[in-house]
């Protein structure tokens, strides 16, 4: 059992401070049974953090505040989306700040998922699924999600050079053609303006 706990944080901490996950991270690598029981044995040892029920992470620390950091919203409804096999978008608003179009800490994270209505507490910030059609979510890579519906919140008649500026700073240039092919089935004034932010 000590090999694979030994295992598990190993790859844990491979993947970096600030990654949110759950049991089903694990489960095409270990015995779903024994990946509960490690992870219960690393918060005990304080080497991972329970977010909540089934959910962890392993957390960032601030050596400025002398104290762990929350973790983000957004990897925590992720690990949820993985944990579930819920697809997941997030809202307009939820969408802004993530990309910087918004400075308004969101007093709810909301994200679209094809799953059931949920809301849960994350050490203090709300984050909410909302049920909607499955027709509307199901973009291949998480950018692709986070520009549309940024894109829709902001409207057609609020783009400006400097939006499509600060968008091309939020999205790696290597994704450009992967966001461009996974996104043309979308409105064409959206469509538009995503091959203005993913153009090399």
């Amino acid at each position: 059992m000590q090999s694979i706990e030994n295992k598990l944080f190993y790859i844990i901490k491979g993947l970096g401070r600030g990654y949110v996950f759950s049991s089903a991270d694990f489960s095409d690598k270990f015995n779903g049974a024994t990946v509960d029981w490690v992870l219960s044995n690393l918060v005990l040892q304080n080497k991972i953090r329970r977010v909540m029920r089934g959910i962890y992470d392993f957390p960032k620390y601030s050596e400025l505040l002398g104290q762990y950091l929350s973790p983000e919203i957004d990897k925590v409804a992720h690990a949820f989306a993985r944990k579930f096999k819920w697809r997941i978008e997030p809202s307009g608003d939820t969408a802004l700040y993530l990309l910087g179009l918004s400075t308004q800490v969101p007093a709810r994270y909301v994200y679209f998922s094809d799953g059931p209505k949920r809301e849960y507490d994350i050490l203090g910030n709300q984050l909410e699924f909302k049920k909607i059609a499955l027709k509307n979510i199901g973009f291949k890579y998480a950018e692709s999600a986070l520009l549309v519906q940024a894109i829709k919140s902001l409207g057609k008649d609020n783009i400006s050079v400097e939006i499509i500026a600060k968008l091309k700073q939020k999205i790696e240039s290597k994704l450009y053609p992967k966001i461009i092919k996974d996104t043309k089935t979308v409105t064409d004034w959206v469509y538009s303006v995503i091959k203005q932010v993913c153009q090399e």
